[in-house]
């Protein structure tokens, strides 16, 4: 998993092995270790790097692409629950770790806006109507 997504990583960022080693402080041959799957780094050097790369500590360790419809490491704070299937009445089922991770219980109300162009956003009625009510405040003034 580290090997694959360091390597990847990398790739996309378009860094040579020599800029990652710069990142953590090692040689290019160490770098060159860790995607062959010689050696690891310790965790202070993957810290640097999942900073660097823009992503968690926990995905460049422990991303795995085939749970995750085949996409590769997502940038810091960006989530891929899964499908969801569109019921007759329009409805659909929040993955379980969606609704543990932004803290949605039964009978909580949602907001869901629109884009003609970007899709879809559900929020917390709660965090919508508190910046809605922010916006208005800033306009009266």
């Amino acid at each position: 998993m580290f090997k694959e997504n360091l390597i990847h990583l990398r790739k996309i960022k378009q860094m040579t092995q020599e800029d990652v080693a710069e990142i953590a402080g090692v040689s290019r041959q160490a770098v060159a270790k860790w995607e062959s799957g010689e050696t690891i780094p310790d965790l202070e050097k993957c810290r640097l790097l999942a900073e660097a790369f823009e992503v968690s500590l926990d995905d460049l360790a422990n991303f795995e692409p085939e749970e995750n419809l085949g996409l590769e490491v997502p940038p810091k704070g960006k989530h891929l629950f899964g499908m969801v299937t569109v019921g007759d009445k329009g409805q659909i089922v929040i993955p379980a770790k969606a609704r543990k991770l932004f803290d949605i219980s039964a009978g909580d109300q949602l907001v869901v806006l629109g884009d003609e162009t970007q899709g879809l956003a559900i929020l917390k009625a709660k965090h919508f109507l508190s910046l809605a009510d922010a916006v208005r405040k800033m306009n009266k003034q």
